[in-house]
C-alpha cells in the first residue's frame, strides 16, 4: 500500500459549518471522479498499530484537472478528535492519503442521470458534475437533488440550472419536499440514479427507488460492492 504525504495549501469556508481543505497533489498521484480516500493525520502510524481515531474515509471533491485534492467536510462546534485536529491544521502541515478508489464513476451510457444527496454528500458529486460540464458525451442530462436543513446550499456555482449544458439542480430543506421531488424523478424509468449520504439516507432512497420500479442496476451507491447488498434488502 502506497502512502502519499501531502501538504495543506488552503482552506475554503463553504458555509458556516462546511469547509474544504485543499491539499497539494503529489506528483505521481492520480484519481477518478467520485473517488474516496483514507485521510490520515500526523501520528496515525507512530505506534505498533495505526491510530484509527486519526484516520477517516473521505471523498475527494475535486477533479484531477484542478491539480489539487479537495476534502469537503462539515465542522461542527462539537466535533470528533479527527475533525478538531484537521480544522486546526496550519498551512504547510501534512496529512497522509492512501487507499484511493471510486464506487461512483460517471457512467456514459446515453442516459439521464439523477444525483440524490444529503448535505455535504454533494461534495462527492462535484467532480462528476464538473467532468460532465467539461465533456457531456454519452450523457443526456444531469439533475441534482440535494436536501440540506441548514439551507446553506453548497457549490451553487456548479449545481445550478444550465440550459446550455442540459444540467439542472434543486435544493430543498425538508424531508417531505425532498421525497416528493425524488419520487417525481422516478417517472424516468430508464435513468441512472446516484445516491450519496448517510447509511439511513441510502436505505430510505433505495427503498423508495425500488418501490417506484427502478431496478438495482440503475442505482449507484458510494459503497464497496461487498457493502451494497445490505441496502437492497427489505
Amino acid at each position: 500500500m502506497q502512502i502519499y504525504w501531502s501538504k495543506l495549501i488552503d482552506v475554503v469556508t463553504e458555509s458556516p459549518e462546511v469547509k474544504t481543505f485543499i491539499f497539494e497533489c503529489p506528483e505521481d498521484y492520480t484519481w477518478d471522479e467520485g473517488s474516496h480516500i483514507h485521510l490520515a493525520l500526523e501520528g496515525f502510524n507512530t505506534g505498533e498499530k495505526p491510530d484509527r481515531s486519526l484516520i477517516r474515509h473521505m471523498s475527494i471533491s475535486t477533479l484531477m484537472d484542478e491539480n489539487k485534492i479537495g476534502i469537503t467536510t462539515r465542522i461542527r462546534k462539537e466535533s470528533s478528535k479527527f475533525k478538531n485536529i484537521l480544522n486546526n491544521m496550519a498551512i504547510g502541515e501534512q496529512a497522509a492519503i492512501f487507499k484511493t478508489h471510486t464506487n461512483v464513476p460517471l457512467k456514459r451510457e446515453g442516459k439521464n442521470i439523477y444525483m440524490l444527496s444529503s448535505g455535504v454528500g454533494l461534495a462527492t458529486f462535484r467532480p462528476l458534475a464538473l467532468d460532465y460540464l467539461n465533456n457531456s458525451d454519452n450523457v443526456e442530462k444531469i439533475h441534482s437533488l440535494n436536501i440540506d436543513s441548514s439551507k446553506h446550499y453548497l457549490f451553487t456555482d456548479i449545481f445550478k440550472n444550465n440550459s446550455d449544458k442540459n444540467m439542472t439542480a434543486h435544493f430543498v430543506s425538508s424531508r417531505d419536499e425532498y421525497y416528493e421531488a425524488a419520487e417525481k424523478l422516478t417517472a424516468d424509468k430508464d435513468a441512472l440514479f446516484y445516491v450519496v449520504g448517510s447509511d439511513e439516507f441510502l436505505k430510505q432512497n433505495v427503498d423508495m427507488l425500488l418501490k417506484q420500479g427502478i431496478p438495482n442496476h440503475q442505482i449507484s451507491l458510494d459503497k464497496h460492492e461487498s457493502q451494497k447488498d445490505q441496502f437492497f434488502t427489505s
